[in-house]
């Protein structure tokens, strides 16, 4: 599994790289919280304690396992992923990424994002970055993150074992995710506050990183050398 020493890069090769989408390969922290927010307020809570819970699941979990009386998750759930569409003016990819996948081969990754369909389409493009080859979204499990079925379904529709996948993540409940499926996993830290507890690996972001297409066939990722 993954190495516990988070500044150690996983050495063994892969057959496909995984990646979420929000605070992995984009930042969509400023829209997505301003679009929280005001729904919190609407719905009587507290924002700055509420807000900070919302990441890494999909929108419908997160108003289910409120319990609110009289709210229908999959209604509210579509009001703020609409919502969430029409705010995207300050989403940016993070930094290297956009050349980190265009060095990938078109059959060898995917995004696995806790977002709708439709969302995600939208926060790719407005970072500029190009749609993936493969786009699992929340509607495409019964499951979403920390149960590792998005990321199994990954797997599956690339055709490699769950095994031979390394996972991009940004979050605790993705790096769950990713560890229940019997996956290694890197932890972006572009869009974090506060240290995360795990035992992946650690980068900021893609700049000094390197994707390497072994003779075999298969993948490895490592720092550039400057």
């Amino acid at each position: 599994m993954s190495p516990t020493n988070p500044s150690i890069l996983p050495a063994r090769e892969y057959a496909a790289f995984l990646f979420d989408m929000d605070g992995t390969i984009l930042t969509s922290i400023k829209s997505a919280e301003r679009v929280w927010s005001a729904w919190a307020l609407s719905h009587g809570l507290d924002p700055v304690a509420f807000v900070p819970t919302i990441h890494g699941k999909r929108t419908e979990d997160t108003i289910r396992n409120l319990g609110l009386p009289g709210v229908d998750p999959v209604a509210q759930a579509m009001y703020i992923a609409l919502a969430e569409i029409e705010d995207v003016g300050d989403i940016e990819e993070i930094r290297g990424v956009g050349a980190f996948l265009a060095s990938l081969p078109l059959d060898r990754w995917a995004i696995v994002t806790s977002a709708s369909r439709a969302l995600a389409t939208a926060r790719i493009a407005a970072a500029g970055l190009p749609l993936p080859p493969l786009l699992i979204s929340a509607e495409d499990v019964r499951h979403g993150k920390p149960a590792p079925d998005p990321f199994l379904l990954g797997a599956k529709m690339l055709g490699v074992n769950p095994q031979d996948c390394l996972v991009f993540e940004d979050t605790p409940i993705g790096l769950q995710a990713a560890e229940s499926a019997g996956m290694d996993s890197i932890v972006v830290t572009a869009t974090h506050t506060h240290p995360v507890e795990t035992r992946s690996a650690g980068v900021a972001d893609y700049a000094h990183l390197q994707a390497v297409l072994t003779e075999n066939g298969m993948l490895r990722v490592r720092r550039k050398i400057l």
